[in-house]
């Protein structure tokens, strides 16, 4: 499953990098600042606070904030979407902006 190629305000279709899905359903490209991998203060930047890696398959992870659920990040419908085809059929839902990412972005 790739989320790559979701439709974004004013973009095309293409492959790219990794993704931002915003809660309130915007998408953004994005690239590692330092053109190959995320770091931390990058990824603590996009979820707005601690971090938790969730596997959507061997190759592509989803980076979510860790205490969303708990401080009450309203819920991500696109993130939510794309964890559920990705997982086997379940109620979990995303809350919170999320990153989207090939597994070697993140080290």
């Amino acid at each position: 499953m790739a989320i790559y190629g979701l439709r974004t305000t004013n973009q095309k279709v293409s492959n790219i990098m990794a993704q931002i899905l915003y809660a309130s359903g915007d998408v953004k490209n994005v690239e590692p600042q330092n053109g190959t991998d995320f770091q931390l203060n990058e990824l603590k930047k996009i979820v707005g606070g601690y971090i938790e890696i969730v596997y959507l398959s061997d190759k592509q992870i989803m980076v979510v904030n860790e205490e969303g659920k708990l401080i009450g990040l309203p819920f991500n419908i696109l993130a939510t979407e794309a964890y559920r085809m990705a997982t086997q059929p379940n109620n979990e839902t995303i809350v919170g902006d999320v990153l989207i990412c090939d597994v070697g972005q993140v080290k």
